[in-house]
């Protein structure tokens, strides 16, 4: 048995070698196995290029933004906020977010410490916009750019520094597109036909320039159109919706029918004046209207549902696309002049017509 295996083993081994050597006794060239000194050699301007991309890859862009919110639990800067620290978490920086609690010492506070902490730029939204004056001098004094947002302070508190820049939107044009959202009802919010239009008007902060314009333009807009309006009551809710159902409800027990027309400087406020309007047994767009500001996604169901007359988009992603472009430019070096230190997004009027263009 050994000795068939032994044949067999000897005959594929001859086989093995004709096959291979194709019956020539020459031999073929082998190639050299590569040793270090071997390998492809690498240009020194590619290593360059090799060693740059790692580091580039290794390295994040930007540097440490401090950004400052006047309080968490406000509905429309907290889609602002979150906008804010995806686009600048996306563009590879630090992002530390604080917030003020609605506390102007505390909001200082924490500016200082991002001051102390070195931030390459700070992103405020002020408690306060009439103690920007002393925020600006501590930036300026710091050399650190600054973006204020949404609630804009004078030029003469920003002048001073020309590493500073407001961006936010013409809160004018807010209150002018509130009054036009009512002028283009079918009786121009003049409900009960008595020739004028009968109102209550829920403010937010009055220290704060945008619920002062809202509320000037808004009526402003009625009367530059030739109606006449009444001012039935105007009472401070601080952008909060619990205390715009409240101070709504007492103002519908108080004056009834009379209210044709329920003005709110945001839309948190709307939608707690909605509740009490639906508490009293009001209808809107039968008996009275209701328009806010901020397209909310709650108050852009109610404008779809015909439970608010309109609202006016106050569009945070833009804004917060223009806040961290704005700060980029600081950063690079742009400075802004006196009285040009103000950058503004525009609103748009948000209807029946168009409110499907909004929902997500």
């Amino acid at each position: 048995m050994k000795k068939i295996l032994a044949l067999m083993l000897a005959g594929c081994m001859a086989l093995s070698m004709v096959a291979c050597g194709g019956g020539s006794t020459e031999k073929e060239p082998t190639e050299e196995p590569k040793t270090e000194d071997s390998k492809e050699e690498v240009k020194p301007e590619d290593a360059a290029k090799d060693d740059a991309d790692k580091v580039e890859a290794e390295v994040p862009a930007g540097g440490k933004i401090g950004v400052c919110i006047y309080k968490f639990d406000d509905n429309f800067m907290t889609t602002y906020r979150n906008a804010l620290q995806t686009l600048l978490e996306e563009k590879g920086y630090e992002v530390t977010v604080v917030d003020g609690n609605n506390d102007q010492a505390k909001q200082t506070e924490q500016i200082n410490t991002f001051i102390t902490q070195g931030v390459d730029a700070l992103i405020i939204n002020p408690v306060m916009p009439s103690a920007m004056a002393t925020t600006v001098a501590a930036v300026q004094s710091a050399d650190i750019p600054t973006v204020i947002i949404n609630r804009e302070p004078t030029a003469a508190d920003m002048a001073p520094f020309n590493r500073c820049v407001y961006v936010g939107c013409d809160a004018a044009q807010s209150g002018t597109f509130q009054g036009q959202l009512i002028l283009e009802t079918e009786n121009k919010g003049d409900i009960n036909g008595d020739g004028k239009v009968s109102y209550i008007m829920i403010q937010g902060d009055p220290e704060n320039i945008d619920a002062k314009l809202r509320t000037e333009y808004s009526v402003k807009a009625l009367e530059d159109a030739g109606v006449a309006t009444e001012q039935l009551n105007l009472t401070r809710g601080d952008w909060d919706q619990n205390k715009g159902q409240e101070i709504c409800a007492n103002d519908l027990s108080q004056f009834g029918d009379k209210v044709e027309v329920v003005f709110c400087n945001n839309d948190a406020m709307a939608l707690g004046a909605l509740e009490a309007i639906k508490a009293a047994g009001r209808e809107v767009g039968k008996d009275i209207y209701l328009v806010g500001v901020d397209a909310l996604d709650a108050a852009l169901d109610a404008v779809q549902a015909g439970t608010m007359t309109g609202t006016v988009l106050n569009d945070a992603q833009s804004q917060a696309e223009k806040a961290v472009s704005c700060m980029e430019e600081l950063m690079n070096g742009k400075t802004y002049a006196e009285g040009e230190q103000s950058v503004y997004v525009d609103y748009v009027k948000v209807t029946s017509d168009n409110v499907k263009d909004f929902i997500k």
